[in-house]
């Protein structure tokens, strides 16, 4: 709390900096060419140099502080109880910083109670002594951005610069993620395949990672079938409804409705892309997996399951629809005028000329629309946990229960197990395979829209 305050008292010395440094800027112009940079970016320079460091100074202040305080709770008469096993020591300390926060909180061990006291007085403490030394630091900084104020200092330049800075940090952030993200992908994965087989893992047809153990342990890490399921219902399945929907609907709302229509219709069809996926995976589960059910068993399928990768599928592909629509519409409205209007000035119908001339025009542009679908169809968790269910296996009948990569990894990595076990690193490896091919994927998409707009601009 206090080095809340601290912080909200050096965003005020900012402010109150930068109508100084705008003022004095003011006091030295006189006339034309008289001075570098305008007033406030003066004003700016100033701020920043309160803000900056003060903030750099309280980033490193609350990364040492725990460690300090926990130092100077051990070096207390009240720890002198303290046990020699370093977990259990952890265990206090961190009870001990839970009381001190709030003091009804219930506790574990008894000592840590007693140790609550001297952390909170040694957080005041070390927490006024950070606040000091922050604000410190802003007066400093202010102190040195007030001697930049002269005629001639570039302050509009400095500024722009550290502008330029924190864009590019924002950049660097996003890049980074991506490259940590994968980087823990690849060493998680490394790991698991230390001892399975990699060309077990990706050809293999048993999937058991629950028995898994002995010299044989590749045998239950197969693959196969979850790839399989993955396909077949995000897809096949999912696309065999999306791809149609969504075509068609493009196609209406762009060359048959009206303005007042398309107005009406089309935010109502991107609503679906708005939709929870729980909220996919309640409808899967409560309406349309039992409606599948009943329906195998009307066709003459013996004990049908409620769980079936065609429910899941269905639901899936309504669920993108929207990625089909959008994407074809958009493809179809950018097809030149001309093209439409020669078609029909040489006497061939409107279907005719969707069929002929707009389609092979746009198709570029919806096969990036259907190729993004995939990718978000074959990434989607919720609607498979609750209406595919959790059985790998290799089948062509829809109507049978099936899992996917995504399920699986939810499986493996929820629940009491332990974490460097072959069986919740298979996660990782599973997530390894599901990212390249979601990257492949989004690739090919965004060269065939490159490409399409190459072909119009």
């Amino acid at each position: 709390m206090i080095l809340t305050g601290v912080l909200l008292a050096v965003v005020g010395l900012g402010l109150v900096g930068w109508f100084a440094a705008r003022g004095r800027a003011r006091l030295l112009y006189t006339g034309r060419g008289s001075m570098h940079s305008m007033p406030s970016y003066h004003g700016w320079h100033m701020a920043l140099w309160i803000i900056v460091p003060a903030l750099l100074a309280w980033m490193a202040w609350s990364f040492m502080m725990p460690g300090l305080v926990d130092g100077a709770v051990l070096a207390s008469p009240a720890a002198a109880q303290f046990p020699p096993d370093a977990m259990s020591r952890a265990a206090i300390l961190s009870e001990a910083r839970t009381v001190a926060s709030n003091p009804n909180a219930a506790v574990f061990n008894p000592l840590s109670a007693t140790l609550a006291e001297p952390m909170r007085a040694a957080q005041q403490r070390f927490g006024l002594i950070g606040g000091l030394i922050v604000l410190i630091v802003a007066l400093a900084g202010g102190g040195y951005g007030l001697t930049r104020v002269r005629a001639g200092f570039p302050a509009r330049t400095q500024v722009e610069r550290a502008v330029l800075g924190v864009l590019l940090l924002a950049s660097l952030m996003a890049i980074l993620t991506t490259f940590g993200i994968v980087a823990s992908l690849l060493f998680e994965a490394g790991l698991f395949f230390k001892d399975v087989s990699p060309i077990a893992f990706l050809t293999g047809t048993h999937w058991a990672p629950g028995n898994a153990g002995g010299e044989n342990i590749s045998d239950n890490f197969g693959a196969v079938p979850l790839f399989w399921g993955t396909i077949y219902i995000g897809a096949i399945i999912a696309m065999l409804v999306a791809i149609p929907l969504g075509l068609m609907s493009a196609i209406y709302l762009t060359q048959y409705a009206s303005s007042k229509v398309r107005k009406l219709l089309k935010p109502m069809l991107e609503i679906l892309a708005g939709i929870p996926t729980v909220v996919y995976g309640y409808f899967a589960a409560l309406s349309v997996a039992p409606m599948m059910r009943d329906f195998a068993a009307s066709i003459g399928m013996a004990n049908p399951s409620t769980e079936s990768a065609l429910a899941a599928g269905m639901v899936m592909g309504v669920m993108i629809i929207p990625f089909v629509s959008s994407m074809a519409d958009d493809s179809l409205a950018a097809v030149p005028r001309a093209m439409s209007d020669g078609s029909l000035a040489l006497g061939a119908t409107r279907s005719e000329t969707i069929k002929r001339v707009l389609l092979p025009a746009a198709l570029p542009g919806i096969v990036a629309g259907v190729m993004l679908a995939i990718s978000r169809a074959i990434g989607e968790t919720m609607i498979v946990v609750m209406a595919a269910g959790a059985a790998a296996r290799l089948s062509l009948n829809p109507f049978d229960s099936m899992t996917t990569v995504t399920y699986q990894i939810v499986q493996l990595l929820t629940g009491d197990q332990e974490f460097n076990s072959p069986k919740t690193l298979s996660a990782f490896a599973l997530g390894l395979v599901l990212f390249i091919v979601t990257l492949i994927l989004n690739i090919i998409a965004l060269r065939v829209v490159k490409r399409f707009r190459e072909a119009y601009e």
